[in-house]
């Protein structure tokens, strides 16, 4: 028996993809990055959100006030698994367009801007 999958693979963009998108000077592209503010101090990327999963509670019901579930949302985190998860989150959530960015800001520092320290 053949088991369907509910759910539709998970929209990626590559760190490539992403350097390009951020030098185009995005217009209605929301930013996000779910990583620990510890994490942010030590490497970030400008115009991201920070919406630390480990805070999920605090700022989880209040998503539509953030967020516009019809806007292309990009997400980020160190590696690429805790984004993965807030994109099925926010697809849950009915937000369309949400892609992960693969492989996280690790990816980033080394593929784009080697000046993002490493961690």
């Amino acid at each position: 028996m053949v088991q369907s999958n509910p759910r539709p693979p998970l929209p990626q963009i590559s760190v490539q993809e992403l350097a390009d998108r951020l030098a185009s000077a995005p217009v209605g592209l929301q930013l996000i990055d779910v990583r620990e503010p510890h994490e942010v101090e030590i490497a970030a990327i400008a115009g991201f959100t920070i919406l630390p999963l480990s805070e999920f509670s605090q700022w989880s019901g209040e998503i539509y006030t953030h967020l516009d579930p019809e806007m292309e949302t990009l997400v980020l985190c160190h590696h690429g698994i805790r984004s993965a998860q807030m994109c099925q989150w926010l697809q849950t959530q009915g937000f369309t367009q949400v892609k992960n960015i693969s492989g996280g800001i690790d990816a980033y520092s080394q593929l784009v801007d080697p000046t993002v320290p490493r961690y």
